[in-house]
């Protein structure tokens, strides 16, 4: 499932990170890597709030979308 449907405060491990090809890199550089771990602290309209490699970062749900966990 994306990670636009995870529980608040629920630790997940991220199977694939989908998208182009540039997308993936993006992602991966920030950390969503398959195998790593991701806990999604706030979600708000258009936006999530996650905690990936002990940093918090905000990423857009688009993006979330892309984020198989």
């Amino acid at each position: 499932m994306p990670l636009t449907f995870a529980n608040i405060g629920e630790t997940n491990t991220v199977k694939k990170v989908g998208g182009k090809p540039e997308t993936r890199r993006h992602l991966e550089s920030l950390g969503f890597v398959a195998g790593g771990s991701v806990t999604v602290v706030s979600a708000s309209i258009g936006s999530i709030i996650v905690n990936v490699k002990n940093a918090r970062i905000a990423i857009s749900e688009e993006m979330a979308q892309k984020i198989i966990i």
